[in-house]
Formats: structure tokens, C-alpha cells, sequence
């Protein structure tokens, strides 16, 4: 991949990894680091060899927030802005992450504040360390929580327990992260990185990609649709769309002969989008 200054990223069986790399500042984020983390997740979605992606943080945190070394000057200045990307890394693609094709999944291995948190809500499933540190804090830097986070968080709790969180920006731990289902696990924190790439390792191995990849599309989709039949009628035409695949044929015959599926489709290649876009 791209000579990257502040992400490492490796690959495991089919799964993308990609790891925050600047522990001396708890990973806090910068202009710098967030192109190398969109570079690399869309980088990784491209290949039809990468099954799920995993992103992590290096030493004891995940993402301390927003870099505060420019004092009062942190946010006007750019480096607090996420899309403040620096030009050589600059993804020539106008989709957000909720419209990629491979599910990407946020190991949270320790604090995730501000940006380091709301990063995490706009890919599908997180795993935190049970006693890390959680919240959108950015009301009490006299800014406002971002990456549609003010959209997607109310939908994720609930709107009570959204707006306390948005509002207040107080911390929670992973554990009660978990327990509002902000997070889908909370694990002791040498866990974190285990327990996502388990998921990522089953989805990579057992899951048919394109039937993630519409799913995981059929979600977001949803989420901003007020026409119960209209979604429904699309999820049927979608569905008779897989029925009619060869991956549709690989499913029941793995299973009967217990084996691991050779999957036929790839996620971007033969993915449905006309279909999906009725």
C-alpha cells in the first residue's frame, strides 16, 4: 500500500487491518491521519481478496480525539477537521464508508474520544476494551460532534440516550458502551484485537461478499427510508436476485458437504447496483 506516515496496515486471511500508529499521542488525530485511514479502508474495499476490515489503535488507546497541540488554534486551523486531507492521499471517490462493500468492523482497544469515537460510528460494528474510555466531547471544546454523528448516534441508542451522549459529551466506559449497545461487545482490553478478528475472520471465511455487501448496504439505506413497502420491495427484488447466483448454489451445498464455501461473486465486480438503485 501507500507509504503511509501514521497508519500500519497488514492482511490475515482475508481480512484488512489497519492500525493507528502514533502511541506517543495516544493516536490523537490529525488531518494526516484520517486520509491514511480513508486511503487504506478504500484501498482495502477495492480488492475482492479482502473479506472484512479491521481498524485498531497502536499502544494503549485508540484515538485520543482531535490533536490539541495547536491550543486554541486546534479546530480553526484544519488539523481537527476530518476532511482536511492532505492532497497525496486524497481518495478520488465521493462514497462514504457506509457505501463500501466489505464490512468494517472498529476494534477499540482503548480511549476513544471525539473524532477517535465518532470515526467509529460510521463503520458497522465496534468492539471496545470493557474499561475505555468513550465520549463525544466535543460540546465541552466548544465545537459540535461530526461525521454525521448528530445522524447516525440517536439511531444507534435511541434518541434519549443519544442526546445525553452528543450533548452532554460525557465519558462511559466500553462496558456501558455495550450495555446501550453503542458498542456490540465490551471485552477486557488485550481482547479487543482478538475478539474483532474473530468476526472478521468468520465473516472473510464463511460469508458470501456480495450478500454482505447488500446487506450492509440494505441497512444504511434504510436508516434515511420512510417507505416500509418501497424498502421491502426492494429487499424482495434483491433477494431474488441472490436466489438466482451461483453463490446461492455454493451456500446449501458447503453446509451439506461441511466444507468452506468457494464463494463465485465478487463484492464489487458483480455487485447489483442497478438493482439496488430502483
Amino acid at each position: 500500500m501507500a507509504g503511509y506516515q501514521q497508519v500500519l496496515t497488514e492482511e490475515r486471511d482475508g481480512v484488512g487491518v489497519v492500525t493507528l500508529n502514533r502511541p506517543e499521542r495516544m493516536n490523537a488525530y490529525t488531518a494526516r491521519l484520517g486520509a491514511e485511514v480513508r486511503h487504506a479502508i478504500f484501498s482495502f474495499d477495492a480488492r475482492d481478496d479482502i473479506r472484512a476490515i479491521v481498524v485498531t489503535g497502536a499502544g494503549r488507546a485508540f484515538c485520543a480525539g482531535a490533536d490539541l497541540g495547536g491550543g486554541g488554534d486546534t479546530f480553526t486551523r484544519g488539523d481537527g477537521r476530518p476532511d482536511a486531507d492532505p492532497t497525496d492521499l486524497s481518495v478520488d471517490d465521493e462514497r462514504d464508508y457506509w457505501e463500501l462493500n466489505t464490512p468494517i468492523i472498529a476494534a477499540i482497544n482503548g480511549a476513544a474520544v471525539g473524532v477517535g469515537l465518532t470515526m467509529t460510528t460510521q463503520w458497522d460494528i465496534r468492539i471496545a476494551a470493557e474499561d475505555a474510555k468513550l465520549g463525544f466531547v466535543f460540546s465541552r471544546r466548544g465545537v459540535i460532534p461530526e461525521l454525521s454523528a448528530n445522524w447516525i448516534v440517536p439511531r444507534i441508542v435511541g434518541v434519549s440516550r443519544g442526546l445525553e451522549l452528543l450533548i452532554t459529551g460525557k465519558i462511559i466506559t466500553g462496558r456501558e458502551a455495550a450495555e446501550i449497545g453503542l458498542v456490540s461487545a465490551a471485552v477486557p482490553a488485550a481482547e479487543v484485537l482478538p475478539a474483532a478478528m474473530d468476526v472478521a475472520g468468520d465473516i472473510a471465511a464463511n460469508v458470501a461478499p456480495v450478500s454482505a455487501a447488500i446487506v450492509k448496504r440494505l441497512v444504511y439505506s434504510n436508516l434515511g427510508d420512510t417507505d416500509r413497502k418501497a424498502a421491502q420491495r426492494k429487499e424482495h427484488r434483491l433477494f431474488g436476485w441472490t436466489a438466482q447466483q451461483p453463490d446461492a448454489r455454493e451456500g446449501p451445498l458447503s453446509f451439506l458437504e461441511k466444507r468452506t464455501p468457494a464463494w463465485k461473486l465478487s463484492k464489487n465486480g458483480d455487485f447489483p447496483e442497478d438493482l439496488f438503485a430502483k
